[in-house]
């Protein structure tokens, strides 16, 4: 018997797709209908937030607990965190120390995370912004990307055109060599999508470089 339901939030290889409240809510509810709990995957809940101009707060109702991870988009060196009630969090750290994941003068890893969280959502909507610019302009000439393009938050998958002059092999070595970005393939069913992602040590000039990069060294 299913016992418990895991959600993503953004959904990475959806590219990125931020759930709304309201399919979080209608997921939690069928779940306390049927016994079952709800746990969100949030790594990028803030992204989802930031995308959807709501509290994270309001993606987590129904959901019994959620982890949120302060080193992806927030930017922090290291760090996530767990929240559930009392008792699951009393289970969970145990098993924490179980597995070996116990660790001492934490505060230090805290305190970036409260600097991350305190200064670092908002600023998200540039990383979003980047990722959009990104994705029109590679759809514009010519590159396969899901959803017609559309992207949420900071994900962008795109396919090469088939009449690229590099293969999905060649494209990630020779866009380091020629523009210094590195980009990571290997994607999808077969390996032919390519993923990009945005984040606050990625500025105008890199997204420049990516699209200039991408599209010079494949459209004939």
């Amino acid at each position: 018997k299913s016992t418990l339901i895991c959600l993503e939030n953004t959904q990475n290889m959806l590219g990125g797709v931020a759930l709304p409240a309201s399919y979080i809510s209608s997921i939690g509810k069928m779940a306390q209908e049927r016994d079952m709990k709800v746990h969100i995957d949030g790594a990028r809940i803030m992204n989802a937030a930031v995308a959807l101009n709501t509290s994270p707060s309001d993606l987590c109702e129904g959901a019994d607990s959620i982890s949120i991870c302060l080193s992806k988009g927030l930017g922090a060196p290291m760090g996530s965190i767990l929240v559930g009630e009392t008792e699951f969090i009393r289970l969970a750290r145990r098993a924490r120390k179980r597995l070996g994941g116990g660790m001492r003068q934490v505060g230090v890893i805290a305190s970036m995370g409260m600097h991350a969280l305190t200064n670092n959502v908002d600023r998200m909507a540039d990383d979003h912004s980047r990722a959009q610019r990104i994705a029109s302009e590679l759809k514009n000439a010519g590159f396969f990307l899901p959803r017609d393009g559309q992207v949420d938050t900071n994900i962008v998958f795109f396919a090469l055109p088939d009449n690229s002059k590099l293969t999905k092999e060649e494209l990630p070595a020779k866009m380091f060599e020629k523009y210094g970005v590195k980009i990571a393939g290997g994607y999808s069913k077969g390996g032919r999508m390519f993923r990009l992602v945005t984040h606050m040590d990625v500025d105008d000039e890199g997204v420049d470089a990516t699209i200039e990069g991408i599209i010079s060294l494949c459209i004939p």
